[in-house]
C-alpha cells in the first residue's frame, strides 16, 4: 500500500485560504476549504480552479465557521464536489448565515467592478459564487458532536475538539488505517487563547505521528492577556477616545469578536467604569450572529454576559443600509462596530470613508490584519489610503488591542504543542505568515525533537512515510504562486503606495515649477525603465 499524501492547498506561507487535502486508498479529504484574503494577488486565487477535481473529493471536514476556513466551499459544491461537509452544530448555523452573507458581498462587490470594467471596455467577470450556491452548498452540511469518533471510506476515522477559538470551533484528530498500522494525525485548526470570553481552553489529544498547527502568532506574546487586563485596555482606549462629536470606530469580525466586544463594553458600563455610550453593532450578518450566539448560549461560558449586553438600552443594530447611512449624522460621542476585521469589506469601508479624515476619529483594530489588507496598511502608518477609487487622508487616531484575537499567542501555542508530545514523525506550520513562521519553528527546533518540523509552501504534497514526512515530487500544475508571493504585500499595494506618495509630494510642491520638475523625473524613470 502507498504512503498517504497529505497537499497544502491554502494557509501555506500565509493566513488565510485554510485548505489541506489527504490521500489515502483512493479516498480524498479535505479538511477546511477557505478563501484567500490579504494582498489582491492571494485574492485572485479565490477566482482561479482549485488545484484538483472538486468531484474527486469524496469528504470534507470542516474545522469552523471563518471564512478564510469554509469560504470556498459553495465554490467547491458548484464544481463538482457531491459529498457530506461534516462539521460541529454551532459551524453548520454559523455557516448558514456567513456563506450566504459572503455569496451576497462578491454579486455586490462583481457588480461594482463589472460597472467599472465596461466603461473600460473591460471583460466582464462573474462572483466566485452566488448567495443561492451558498444556500444550495449547506444541504450537503452534516452536524456532529465534539469527541465521538465518525468512520469515513478508505480507512479513516476522525473526531472533533474543541479547539476554543470560535463557537463550534474545532481541532481535527484522524486515524489512518494502513493495513500495518494506524498513522495518528491532528489537525490544530485555529486554536484559541487561554482567556477567551465565551469559549473553554482548547483541548486535544497526545501523542501524535504527524501535526498539523496553526502559526498565526507564532513570533508575538501578546499583554495582559487576561479578562481583566483585556477589558482594562478596551477601558483606556474608549476614555481616550471621547471627544464631543467623535467616534471610536472597530472594525471587526462579525461572528464571535463582535459579540465579545458588546459584552465588555456593557460589563464595563454596568460597572461604572464607563458611562452608557451609544453602541451601534453597523452590521446585518452580526445581528443574525448574535441569534446563533443565543440560541447556543448554553454552549458558552460567559454567555450570560453577552445575554445582557444585547438587553442594554444603549445598545442598538442597524439592518437596514438607509439605517447604516444614517450613522453619519449621530451627534455626541458613540461607539460604532463595523464589518469587516481586516477593513476590507462591508460597512467599515463607509464608516471609515465618513471619519479617517476626522481628527475627533479613533480607529481601534482588535484582530490580526493580514499583509496587503486595508487593515494592515492602517495598522503600518499610513498618512493617506484609498477606499473604493477615493483617496482619503488619516487623521484620526488608529489604535490596536490585540487582547480580542481568536488566536492563542506564542506562549500559548508552545503549551499546546507540549501538551500533545510525543510527536513522532513530523510538526508542519500553516496558518502564518513568514516571519511568525520562522520564529515559531526555531523555538519548536529547541524545544522538541520531531523527525521533521516543516514550513510547506502553496501546493507542495508531503507523503507520510512510516518514519516521517517527506517532500513528494509536484504534480505536473506548478504552484499557483511562488512563495514570495504569499503572505506578502503585492505590486498592487506598491502600485498604490507610490501614487499616493507621488500626490503627497505634488501637493507639498512649492509651485507649479517644482511639481512640473518632479512629474518630469518620473516620466524620464518611466521612460528608461528604472523602477
Amino acid at each position: 500500500m502507498t504512503d498517504p499524501l497529505l497537499h497544502f492547498h491554502g494557509a501555506a506561507g500565509s493566513v488565510t485560504g485554510s485548505c489541506f487535502l489527504l490521500e489515502h486508498s483512493g479516498i480524498r479529504t479535505l479538511i477546511d476549504c477557505g478563501m484567500f484574503q490579504g494582498s489582491k494577488t492571494e485574492k485572485e486565487l479565490n477566482y482561479r480552479p482549485f488545484p484538483f477535481e472538486a468531484a474527486s473529493v469524496h469528504s470534507v471536514i470542516l474545522t469552523h465557521a471563518h471564512i478564510d476556513h469554509s469560504g470556498l466551499l459553495p465554490k467547491l459544491v458548484k464544481a463538482g464536489f457531491q459529498g457530506p461537509i461534516y462539521c460541529s452544530a454551532p459551524t453548520l448555523d454559523l455557516c448558514t448565515i456567513m456563506l450566504q452573507d459572503s455569496g451576497h458581498i462578491q454579486e455586490m462587490e462583481v457588480e461594482q467592478l463589472n460597472r467599472r470594467h465596461k466603461s473600460r471596455s473591460n471583460q466582464v467577470i462573474e462572483p466566485i459564487y452566488t448567495a443561492a450556491d451558498a444556500q444550495a452548498a449547506m444541504t450537503q452540511f452534516r452536524s456532529i458532536a465534539y469527541n465521538q469518533w465518525h468512520e469515513v471510506d478508505g480507512g479513516l476515522r476522525f473526531r472533533l475538539w474543541d479547539a476554543g477559538h470560535l463557537l463550534g470551533s474545532a481541532s481535527v484528530e484522524v486515524e489512518l488505517s494502513t493495513g500495518d498500522e494506524t498513522i495518528h494525525m491532528l489537525f490544530s485548526g485555529d486554536i484559541g487563547p487561554q482567556h477567551k470570553l465565551f469559549e473553554a481552553a482548547p483541548d486535544a489529544p497526545k501523542d501524535i505521528d504527524f501535526l498539523i498547527c496553526e502559526s498565526t502568532y507564532g513570533d508575538r506574546e501578546r499583554e495582559e492577556a487576561s479578562s481583566e487586563g483585556r477589558r482594562r485596555q478596551l477601558c483606556q482606549i474608549v476614555r481616550a477616545a471621547n471627544h464631543q462629536n467623535g467616534v471610536l470606530l472597530i472594525p471587526s469580525f462579525a461572528v464571535e469578536r463582535t459579540q465579545e466586544l458588546l459584552a465588555d463594553l456593557n460589563a464595563l458600563m454596568d460597572a461604572n467604569d464607563l458611562p452608557r455610550i451609544p453602541v451601534f453593532i453597523d452590521s446585518p450578518l452580526a445581528s443574525r450572529a448574535t441569534a446563533v450566539f443565543k440560541r447556543h448560549a448554553r454552549m458558552m461560558v460567559n454567555g450570560d454576559l453577552l445575554i445582557r449586553a444585547l438587553d442594554a438600552s444603549n445598545v442598538r443594530f442597524t439592518e437596514t443600509a438607509e439605517q447604516s447611512k444614517a450613522l453619519d449624522f449621530v451627534h455626541g460621542f458613540h461607539i460604532i462596530i463595523a464589518a469587516s476585521g481586516m477593513c476590507e469589506a462591508g460597512r467599515i469601508r463607509h464608516r471609515l470613508k465618513n471619519w479617517l479624515w476626522r481628527e475627533e476619529a479613533t480607529i481601534l483594530q482588535v484582530g490580526f490584519q493580514a499583509a496587503g489588507t486595508l487593515g494592515r496598511i492602517l495598522q503600518d502608518g499610513a498618512h493617506t489610503v484609498k477606499i473604493q477609487g477615493e483617496q482619503i487622508a488619516v487623521r484620526a487616531t488608529i489604535k490596536s488591542l490585540d487582547a480580542y484575537s481568536g488566536h492563542a499567542d506564542a506562549t500559548e501555542l508552545d503549551d499546546w504543542i507540549a501538551a500533545r508530545l510525543p510527536i513522532r514523525r513530523g510538526l508542519f506550520l500553516v496558518h502564518g505568515e513568514p516571519k511568525a513562521i520562522d520564529a515559531f519553528m526555531r523555538r519548536q527546533s529547541e524545544r522538541q525533537s520531531a523527525p521533521a518540523i516543516l514550513a510547506p509552501k502553496l501546493d507542495t504534497v508531503y507523503r507520510l512515510t512510516k518514519a516521517s514526512a517527506v517532500a513528494a515530487p509536484m504534480a505536473a500544475t506548478p504552484p499557483r504562486l511562488k512563495a514570495e508571493e504569499v503572505g506578502h504585500f503585492d505590486w498592487h499595494n506598491d502600485f498604490q503606495s507610490i501614487v499616493l506618495d507621488l500626490d503627497e509630494k505634488l501637493r507639498e510642491a512649492a509651485d507649479q515649477k517644482r511639481r512640473a520638475v518632479i512629474l518630469r523625473r518620473v516620466r524620464n524613470a518611466l521612460r528608461d525603465d528604472v523602477i
